[in-house]
């Protein structure tokens, strides 16, 4: 079977990151200090460089890339967009199925669009160090990349759990200069903390955010840098959404559905948000954010202002969330395994503008086994949430009859998660939903604030 490639030159790189915010019905709501006041841009710039700050207060529709982070752009980007034809054929499904691979990237994810990005504004600013946490490797790794372009010390909090599952990630950071942490760890008074109350703490991205914030808040010259949830994030990611729509045009096809992975809502909102501009202007599209079970925000969250982090020492926003101290199990998603998500994905989620599904973790790897072996590409963990949603809706399609067209972001390889496909085939994963019990009760903890 011919294999379908919809490739663009690099001239179609986007000029442009395009923002949500001038095309949602509603304003979105501002992030809080610990006073329960709306927080001036000003009181951010602690930690982030003031480009960064516009950006993330920014409505307006269109925000130029930097000729700078285009040209580094060009290492991988435009990523090729798939039709999934083995995988059709495997399903028997009257439905076209795309995946857009972002797996291509030098550090083998989508995170590289925003790490590019963010080191390019640090720079600027005359920042030396950066501070970060990683949940899985793949924003750490992305991280270490960009401070090794731009000349910067990279400094990575990396949750425990993921530090001894995926080795090779760690490896990675290394070799492109970045010191990296288990967190929790001795290095800050948070880790201290938390090991003091838990030894055998495995982390969580809420307790490696706050690790990483406390480092940067401390220093002059070290800010600190988020792979997802915030606004600038989702913003820089739009390169994948606007380059699909291009190759979509290419194919004289469009999407009925969009399937993401959704931790903290860049690897979503990269894809999803472009085509948000179509759904504003009326077009039919549904956009689906996919988490896992085991921490499902969206699914079984609570819409309320909370922190950030454990510590609580970011700002409080608006989102969906099961509590800043929620300590989810140890799946091999580790990029997902974060307690809230994206303020714009979790308004638009509520104003019933995007949906949401939840899968679980051994139903993930089969399908990430069933695409390895139909299209050749081993995914990441999490990109298999949105290959197994994908499914699910194709073989729904196989009963009624409906011929829809599918949309996959394949946000990433999973060369090094061969440790999680071992222990899939070892029958030594198992599946984990949350319990009730422990999601209401973390929901209690959350800041008293008003709406």
């Amino acid at each position: 079977m011919p294999q379908t490639k919809f490739l663009l030159p690099e001239s179609d790189i986007p000029t442009h990151w395009y923002n949500v915010v001038a095309d949602m019905p509603n304003r979105p709501a501002p992030p809080l200090g610990p006073d329960g006041k709306p927080l001036t841009p000003d009181a951010l710039s602690a930690i982030f460089p003031m480009s960064l700050i516009e950006q993330e207060v920014s409505a307006e529709r269109w925000i130029e890339i930097p000729d700078k982070v285009r040209e580094l752009y060009q290492l991988w980007r435009p990523t090729p967009l798939f039709r999934a034809h083995r995988l059709e054929a495997s399903l028997g499904t009257p439905c076209k199925i795309y995946y857009k691979f972002e797996g291509v990237s030098p550090a083998g994810s989508h995170k590289v669009n925003t790490s590019i990005a963010q080191a390019y504004y640090n720079a600027k600013a005359g920042i030396k160090r950066i501070a970060t946490e990683t949940g899985a490797g793949q924003w750490g790794s992305s991280m270490a990349l960009a401070g090794q372009m731009f000349g910067l010390e990279v400094r990575v909090y990396m949750v425990k759990v993921s530090y001894h599952q995926k080795p090779y990630r760690r490896s990675m950071m290394q070799t492109w200069g970045a010191e990296v942490f288990a967190s929790p760890s001795e290095m800050t008074q948070v880790g201290r903390r938390a090991l003091e109350e838990n030894p055998d703490n495995q982390g969580s991205l809420g307790l490696a955010i706050s690790e990483a914030v406390e480092e940067a808040a401390s220093r002059a010259d070290t800010n600190y840098a988020l792979g997802s949830v915030l606004n600038h994030v989702l913003l820089h990611q739009t390169v994948i959404g606007l380059e699909a729509k291009k190759q979509f045009a290419l194919a004289e096809d469009y999407p009925d559905m969009i399937f993401a992975p959704c931790g903290g809502g860049s690897n979503f909102g990269g894809a999803a948000f472009p085509f948000f501009a179509d759904k504003a202007a009326g077009k039919n599209v549904r956009l689906v954010a996919v988490e896992p079970t085991s921490c499902p925000t969206l699914t079984r969250g609570h819409y309320a202002y909370d922190y950030g982090d454990t510590a609580k020492l970011t700002p409080m926003t608006l989102m969906y969330t099961l509590g800043h101290d929620f300590m989810p199990p140890g799946i091999h998603a580790g990029g997902l395994r974060y307690h809230g998500d994206s303020a714009l994905v979790s308004q638009l989620y509520h104003e019933k503008l995007l949906e949401a599904v939840a899968v679980p973790q051994l139903a993930t790897f089969a399908a990430g086994v069933r695409f390895a072996r139909a299209e050749g590409i081993i995914p990441a963990p999490e990109s298999s949430h949105a290959i197994a949603a994908a499914i699910d809706e194709a073989l729904r399609c196989k009963e009624t009859g409906e011929a829809k067209t599918l949309f996959i972001n394949l946000s990433g390889h999973g060369h090094f998660d061969m440790g999680a496909y071992d222990s899939y085939f070892s029958g030594k994963l198992q599946d984990f939903a949350y319990p009730e019990e422990e999601i209401k009760a973390a929901l209690e903890r959350l800041p008293k604030v008003s709406l």
